[in-house]
Order: structure tokens, then sequence, then C-alpha cells
């Protein structure tokens, strides 16, 4: 079961099961209603608490509900019961409450938390807003102006600060959420503490002058994007709407607008993208190298050898006879290196094509490198892919051409107007090349590490949409108000 009830003493407990990350997939949402159902009718619990097991509370939606037709009950549904609880109803927090699983935590009449959560409302990066209550109830505890800078970044929130914002009430130096939630609500019910039932809250003040510098803020920063105007129509809603449900309602029909915007769909593919671009297709059972060495002097190395102290892996500067893997700084050559270890040359975004078997081709900016096999056995690529993990360096692995270098090139060589369209067509060559081990490896690295436009989900997308007229061809300004 993903959710499962059990008293306490006086206090029921809704436990939420289902790792890693407790998403809020239909299994956890009819079971937070069931479990809540058998809590209020156990005449023994006078409070109930909201809890999750293993390393965090709900992290957010299940991606494996991405894409396809909404199941009952509706999170906006589990919610508004969950508030209309007649029992104190306490959210006992851990690890992360993101997204939906601080919406959760925000119908529930107290929060508290163990040190170190984080809370936030990310959907904005999935070119979404809260569609479970977030823009509504968020506001009654914070204020507009805090609730816009939070919804509108997507930024996750430390507990200390969350606390001080009124978003949780208190942290508990508790060592289990269990703990912690037993602990309030034991402080409840002895009038320690004070429930309170957050959609019941009066709507926050009107604050026009916060709505305006948000909406400047977004022309100025975001003009294209879609989903932060309607947060902020949304957030606004709240102050102006004659009761929670009608803002509610408001809510709703904007997260359908932002969930029919191409940009959603866009957003999701990159966030698909991003999952596992380090694996190489059908390498089974690889592991990290444990023995490397780093060939030269190059700011990555420091990067490296400061991920090594948390890690099992043996960095050093001068290859022996136990190396397994030589990475190579730009213009250092292979001759010190073993001849059983693998050799990686680092190579700069503006280089030549290398010469080494793997290259690693550097990025200017953003997370991800590039590691591409020019013709090394399949399984070497994949172990230095998983080393270089390891060591906290994320890369996209590709093979035979440098996707990166061929995408900035492309772009180089055309006016800035149109470098758009020329890294669209170059990816349309790449993917028929074989360049890629998955289309949206373009997709990701031109995004990450070129600027290209992330809403509009990378140039292959683009170049392959049925329609692509229906998207990116819609001026910035046309686009964000549409």
């Amino acid at each position: 079961m993903s959710v499962h009830y059990q008293r306490h003493g006086e206090v029921g407990v809704i436990s939420i099961a289902n790792p890693p990350v407790n998403a809020l997939g239909q299994a956890v949402r009819s079971g937070l209603l069931s479990a809540l159902k058998e809590g209020i009718a156990d005449q023994q619990a006078k409070a109930l608490v909201v809890m999750a097991e293993g390393r965090t509370f709900i992290a957010g939606a299940d991606i494996r509900e991405f894409g396809k037709p909404p199941q009952a009950p509706l999170l906006p549904d589990v919610i508004t019961q969950l508030e209309a609880c007649p029992k104190p109803l306490i959210a006992s927090l851990h690890g992360t409450a993101l997204g939906g699983g601080l919406e959760v935590a925000l119908g529930c009449h107290y929060r508290v938390a163990l040190a170190g959560t984080r809370v936030g409302l990310p959907e904005v990066k999935l070119g979404l807003l809260p569609g479970a209550g977030g823009t509504q109830r968020l506001p009654r505890l914070v204020g507009v102006e805090n609730a816009l800078e939070i919804i509108t970044s997507g930024r996750f929130v430390k507990a200390a600060e969350a606390r001080d914002l009124g978003i949780i009430d208190a942290i508990s130096d508790a060592q289990t959420p269990l703990e912690a939630g037993l602990a309030a609500a034991q402080a409840i019910l002895t009038g320690q503490r004070q429930a309170r039932i957050t959609g019941q809250l009066p709507s926050p003040e009107a604050n026009p002058q916060a709505i305006a510098t948000m909406r400047e803020q977004l022309e100025t920063s975001v003009p294209a994007l879609f989903s932060p105007f309607r947060i902020v129509e949304a957030v606004d809603a709240c102050t102006k709407a004659a009761s929670l449900e009608e803002g509610l309602r408001r809510e709703r029909e904007l997260f359908l607008a932002c969930m029919d915007s191409p940009q959603r769909a866009g957003l999701i593919h990159l966030f698909f993208a991003a999952r596992n671009p380090h694996v190489v297709p059908g390498v089974d059972s690889a592991q990290p190298f444990a023995h490397i060495a780093l060939v030269g002097e190059h700011p990555l190395f420091d990067t490296l050898l400061k991920a090594a102290q948390r890690s099992e892996l043996t960095l050093t500067h001068t290859p022996d006879a136990s190396t397994e893997l030589c990475l190579l700084a730009p213009g250092e050559d292979a001759s010190a290196c073993p001849s059983q270890a693998v050799t990686v040359a680092l190579q700069l975004l503006t280089a030549n094509a290398s010469t080494s078997p793997i290259s690693l081709v550097l990025s200017e900016r953003g997370p991800f490198h590039e590691l591409v096999n020019h013709g090394a056995n399949a399984a070497d690529q994949q172990r230095v892919a998983l080393t270089l993990k390891a060591l906290r360096a994320n890369v996209v692995v590709t093979q035979c051409h440098s996707v990166l270098s061929t995408l900035y090139h492309a772009a180089r060589q055309t006016p800035d107007n149109d470098a758009q369209s020329a890294m669209e067509q170059a990816s349309l060559t790449l993917a028929q090349q074989g360049a890629c081990y998955r289309e949206s490896d373009i997709d990701l690295l031109a995004v990450e590490a070129l600027g290209y436009p992330r809403h509009l989900g990378g140039p292959h997308r683009q170049a392959t949409l049925p329609s692509p007229s229906s998207t990116h061809k819609k001026t910035p300004s046309e686009d964000a108000h549409s």
C-alpha cells in the first residue's frame, strides 16, 4: 500500500510510502483519501498527522503520469478534503516538500518540519503553475509579494526562511518526521500550539504595486515565457476573489491554459531529456573507474578533486601502473599514461576535433559537458561517463561527431537572428549522421550549453514539430500574452 493509517495513542498517523520520492501518483492520492476517512472515523484519534517515509516528504507529481489523462481523485479535490478534516491535521515535513507536496502541506492545519527541510513550488520550470491551491493558499500565509517571488522563481526555500515567512509553523529538533508530528499534535491538543485552516484565513491585501513590479521584471527577464504571467494573474485573483473557491476556480482555468501551451510540452521534453543523458544504450552493468589521473591543469580538475573527497575514487596528478583512466587537459598528450588506461582529452568548445578515442567537450555555460566517443569501446565510454557522474560532473554521451561543437559553429556562422534556425538545421544533420544516442540529447546540449530558448524544447524538437509556426514563429510579446 502506498498510504497506510496507524494510531499512536490519541494521534492518528497517515503515512505515505511511495519510494523513491513519495510522488503524488493516483495510488497515493486515493490512498490519502482512504486513510483520511479512516482517521476521521477513528473515535480514539483526537488529531491526525500526515507524514512520509524514506528520505523525503512528497517531492511533487508522479512523472509517470506526465502527458497522460488525469485520473481521479484529482489533487485539488484531495487537498480540499484534507483541509475540511474536522480534527486538527498536522503535516510533518522532511527532505523536500515540492509542488503538489507543498500544496498538500498547505491544505493541512499546521506544518512542522525537520531541520534541513526545503519547500517550494517549482511548477514554473515545467511551464506550469501550482494547480492545487498553491497560488491561493500561499499568499494567505506570506502575502502577495513573497508569494509572487517564490512561485515565479520556483526556488527552494530553506526551513528557517519558510518558518520566518509563515509557510511552516515550526522547525522540530526531533530525529524523525513521526516524532516531530506526534509532538506537534500533542502541543495542539494541549493548547500549547494553535492549528488554523489556511483556506479560511482572510485573503491577503491587494498589492497592485507588487503585481506591477513583477510584471515589469518578467517583461524584462523572460518576456517569451507563458506560465510566469499566468502565475501573476492567479496570485492577483487571490486578492480579488470573493472566496477561496472562486480563487481556486480561476487558478484552475489558468493552470489548464498552461497545460495547453506549447511551452509546457517543450519544457517537459527537456525535463525527460535531462534524466539519463549519461547512459550509453546497450551497455549493462558498467562501473566507474577507481583510479584516475589528471594530466595537466584545468579548472574542471579542481572541481573533480573536491568531489573525489566524498567518493571512493582515487585521483592523482601522476599516472602510474594502477591508473585506469587518464583525463588530459587541453594541450596535453597521452604519452605519460600507461597503455592499459583509457584516455579522455578535454576539448574546448572552440577547438578543432580531438584525435583522442574519447573527448570531453567542455561547455562554456550550463551544467552539462559532452562526452564524445570517436571510436572507443562503448563500455569504456559508459565507464568514463559513470566516473564523471560520481565526481559530480554532468555529461551527455554522444558518438562520432561533437554535437556541441557542431551546433556552436553553426550558430556562430550565421547572423544572431538566424542562430536558432541554424541550430535547427544542424540538429537534423546530426541526427541523420547518428551523432546522438537520443535525439533529445541534441536539445539538452543546445539549451543548457548554447542558450537555445528553453521554452521551445530544443532545436531538434522544433525542427521536427508538425506545425512549428504555431510555436516559435510568434513574437516574444505575442507568445508571452497569448
